[in-house]
């Protein structure tokens, strides 16, 4: 029989898978970088791993790469060939399911889109043996591949490789981004070689499942912008059901206690793309329709206060000069003491002062 779990028993096991409750870490132990953080916004790979615990990591021990969904995501440097491997599609099918738009021309070209990102990627290497601007290295690569590779951008104004395969090929050409460059720039990574096989830690499925379980296999297929059918081929063995708030979902069998350890107390300011707000189970951490949009807004997208696992509000940052002001929007009590705290160190963080913390109503 299936264990039943509920809402609030997910909610505390994420925050302790996640180590939302934790005040030191290290690079080493810390989970969300198994599965990479997305770096997405000021500051935003270095407020998630400060929020864990990991306030002043050494910036050669990381690197910043276009992995899943086409974003970037740091990782640990030392894990680079096995997230090569690890992010990767799974098929050609996958592959085509994650360039988007970009699969039918290459079909109809009788190009498989596998082959297509190995082309893109070979050519990416002639062009970036040192640091180059993305607009530079888009310039010489739309002059070095065929016109199935190819679209007229409006807002460019120009013809240029399609954006996903683009993004997915670079990693697969040992190319890694500078960090803090807008437009990016891309760089090779030194002695580059992906691995042969995915590590355990790396697996992205398991990952997802570790961090944002229980999960279904259409959610996992979701975060990773895969085929379900492929995320099902590779759906762990120790994998077993569970049901929460009665919907069947699927967990490790190795975290069935820890999900069902209860709540896990803390408070956090976490950042628009933090990993726990990557959950493809968006109605079950904010169950009211109104505030998930808002949250979740494609444009302009707020923070959010998470106080013992619960969304409590929305924040949103305000610089002048080097002074920092954090402007809270509570959907239910927050820790006054708690937020100062928060704030403070994000002020830190973005080497500023802070002035503030102003909570409206």
């Amino acid at each position: 029989m299936a264990v039943e779990l509920t809402r609030a028993d997910v909610l505390g096991f994420r925050v302790r898978a996640q180590q939302l409750d934790r005040t030191a870490g290290t690079l080493a132990d810390t989970a969300v970088l198994d599965l990479g953080v997305q770096d997405t916004g000021a500051d935003a790979g270095r407020w998630a791993l400060a929020v864990r615990g990991v306030d002043d990591p050494d910036p050669a021990d990381l690197a910043l790469v276009w992995t899943l969904r086409g974003a970037p995501h740091l990782y640990r440097r030392a894990d680079l060939p096995g997230v090569a491997a690890a992010t990767a599609p799974f098929s050609d099918a996958d592959a085509a399911k994650r360039v988007f738009d970009a699969a039918a021309p290459l079909k109809a070209a009788g190009i498989p889109v596998l082959t297509a990102l190995d082309t893109v990627a070979a050519a990416m290497r002639e062009v970036v043996t040192a640091p180059t601007v993305k607009g530079e290295m888009s310039r010489q690569l739309t002059a070095m591949v065929d016109p199935p590779y190819l679209r007229y951008c409006r807002p460019c104004a120009a013809t240029h490789v399609y954006e996903q395969p683009f993004r997915l090929a670079a990693l697969r050409a040992g190319l890694e981004l500078q960090p803090d460059t807008s437009p990016p720039v891309l760089r090779p990574i030194p002695g580059f070689r992906p691995a042969a096989s995915v590590p355990e830690h790396l697996d992205v499925v398991r990952g997802y499942l570790r961090l944002h379980g229980p999960a279904t296999r259409q959610q996992v297929a979701g975060y990773l912008d895969a085929a379900v059918k492929d995320v099902t081929a590779h759906w762990p063995e120790d994998a077993v059901e569970v049901t929460v708030a009665g919907e069947r979902r699927w967990a490790l069998a190795a975290d069935l206690d820890r999900l069902q350890a209860g709540p896990a107390r803390s408070t956090r300011l976490l950042g628009p793309f933090d990993p726990y707000l990557q959950t493809r189970d968006r109605a079950l951490l904010v169950p009211d329709g109104v505030r998930a949009k808002d949250l979740w807004r494609t444009l302009g997208r707020p923070g959010a206060v998470l106080v013992d696992g619960e969304v409590a509000g929305t924040w949103r940052p305000r610089k002048r000069g080097d002074q920092l002001t954090v402007l809270v929007e509570p959907w239910s009590e927050v820790p006054r003491a708690a937020l100062e705290e928060q704030a403070g160190r994000l002020a830190a963080v973005r080497g500023s002062r802070l002035a503030g913390v102003e909570v409206s109503g």
